[in-house]
């Protein structure tokens, strides 16, 4: 993630969610900063990392880290989910077959892909259940994006549940 959209959600975030605003405590001493909140949630988000993990990095417990996840992805919905997390209308659906037809692609609204993820932190009893070929245990994306690089479909799953042909057809 870039450091100018990650920077637009904290502030969007702190401005508009109360949990990420900073407040001081009974003694005076100022609770932690949004940045610390939003880094904490971002972190265990992306890394799959555990709540504790995020503790010497950043200054905060589990506990912590665990509610900055709860609150920053209630936020993220409560903030962007009317534009970012909804279904295609029918006048997006037209101007990505538009777009589509423009490029030499008509019919076509997005790219469809599926790609495998070595998953570092898999837990050890699901490591055969996850791992292929390659023997290191793997999830899969499943993901629809436009030349813009909005995705209107993403999906994780286990290795073998889908591939290109199943994704096709679906």
């Amino acid at each position: 993630m870039n450091k100018s959209l990650f920077m637009r959600i904290v502030d969007r975030l702190s401005n508009e969610v109360d949990y990420f605003r900073q407040k001081k405590d009974v003694l005076g001493r100022l609770s932690f900063s949004p940045l610390q909140k939003c880094t904490a949630a971002i972190r265990v988000l992306a890394y799959g990392s555990a709540a504790d993990a995020v503790d010497e990095y950043l200054r905060l417990g589990a506990a912590t880290a665990r509610l900055c996840v709860e609150h920053f992805v209630e936020g993220i919905i409560y903030l962007f989910g009317d534009e970012y997390l909804r279904r295609p209308t029918p006048a997006d659906l037209q101007r990505l077959l538009y777009i589509g037809e423009e490029r030499g692609f008509p019919g076509m609204i997005g790219s469809i892909d599926c790609m495998h993820w070595e998953w570092k932190n898999c837990p050890t009893a699901w490591k055969r259940q996850y791992s292929r070929g390659s023997g290191k245990p793997t999830i899969v994306l499943e993901a629809v994006a436009l030349y813009d690089l909005w995705i209107w479909h993403a999906f994780f799953g286990p290795p073998c549940t889908l591939n290109d042909i199943i994704c096709l057809i679906i």
